[in-house]
């Protein structure tokens, strides 16, 4: 059994996550330290936005991850049947987004991998423009969600109970970010790892299973600040 759940966390602030809820969290034998991290290009450090087209090819592949991953096709998202209890201030940022606010930004690419191993999940998402634009949208998402600790999203007819730790982020890049999300259904539930990396001009941003996560983020940086 899988639940889609709504997490109001990425710019665009309600992103579709695939969360399994028939286990806890998985994958945990398996982590190995993320991969070493390419010095930052020069392009990276430009202030000057790179288009969507631009991005696709910074996204990770099954040829960076291996034959284990297999890519998901992107799902059509709604965010007319979202509902956030309990934490006004992400309730605030969710309904801008919702609404086509000035969360929203054009230059994004996105890939999502399913792990044979276990049936764990791995999202990945860039971002590109101004590096102070970056900085201040996804500081305040991740200051709004870390901020309450506990909150409960309603989509459609099903209620799931969420609570929110910040973890210790990797040094890479100039900026960092990284939470553990809990998300409770049924009496299930699944922890979420979630970790953005600020580049420059491009924010790249990991969740999924927490060893997934963890596994890959040096990978998917040092592919994504790669000269070019």
């Amino acid at each position: 059994m899988r639940v889609r759940v709504v997490s109001i966390l990425f710019l665009t602030a309600v992103t579709t996550l695939s969360v399994p809820a028939c286990s806890t969290t998985s994958h945990s034998s398996t982590a190995s330290p993320s991969a070493p991290v390419a010095p930052t290009s020069a392009w990276a450090n430009d202030e000057a936005p790179l288009s969507s087209a631009a991005l696709e090819p910074l996204l990770l592949d099954e040829d960076d991850l291996g034959s284990d991953y297999a890519r998901k096709n992107e799902q059509p998202t709604r965010y007319d049947d979202v509902t956030v209890l309990g934490c006004p201030a992400l309730d605030e940022l969710g309904g801008m987004a919702a609404t086509g606010g000035s969360l929203a930004l054009p230059h994004k690419a996105k890939a999502s991998f399913t792990y044979a191993g276990g049936g764990s999940e791995m999202f990945e998402e860039l971002y590109s423009d101004s590096a102070d634009k970056l900085s201040d949208r996804i500081g305040r998402i991740f200051d709004a969600m870390t901020g309450c600790l506990e909150y409960q999203l309603l989509t459609g007819s099903t209620a799931i109970d969420i609570t929110t730790q910040k973890t210790a982020a990797p040094q890479l890049g100039d900026e960092q970010w990284s939470q553990l999300l809990t998300f409770s259904v049924g009496g299930r539930t699944t922890v979420v790892k979630q970790t953005a990396v600020r580049t420059g001009a491009v924010l790249l941003i990991i969740s999924g299973s927490p060893a997934l996560v963890d596994r890959h983020l040096g990978k998917a940086h040092a592919k994504m600040s790669a000269p070019r």
